[in-house]
């Protein structure tokens, strides 16, 4: 069993038992967390589509850890006008652990 959920402005497949990282929500270490912005769920040949959202989904999650990415670097150089420009950036994320899939 799957679905498919938005969060953060994304799509994300998650099955019971997956780990992802999304954009940061606002959640402590060890909360649960309930999405029911789901798009889809799929139950071996059985296969729910919402309009835009399945009627009764949920998908449910455990917060394991909060937590800033890698290091971007931006460099924005114009050749030959003395002109170099350095940003860095880490986004925050919050790691899930899925636990349950209904619709």
């Amino acid at each position: 069993m799957y679905a498919v959920i938005v969060t953060g402005g994304k799509q994300y497949r998650v099955a019971p038992g997956d780990k992802l990282r999304v954009e940061k929500l606002d959640a402590a270490e060890g909360d649960a967390v309930e999405f029911d912005q789901v798009l889809m769920v799929a139950d071996g040949e059985d296969v729910k589509l919402g309009r835009p959202y399945v009627e009764g989904g949920k998908v449910t999650a455990k917060v394991t850890a909060q937590g800033r990415g890698k290091k971007v670097e931006i460099i924005k150089f114009r050749r030959r006008k003395h002109h170099m420009k350095r940003q860095g950036h880490r986004q925050y994320y919050t790691e899930l652990e899925i636990t349950d899939v209904s619709a």
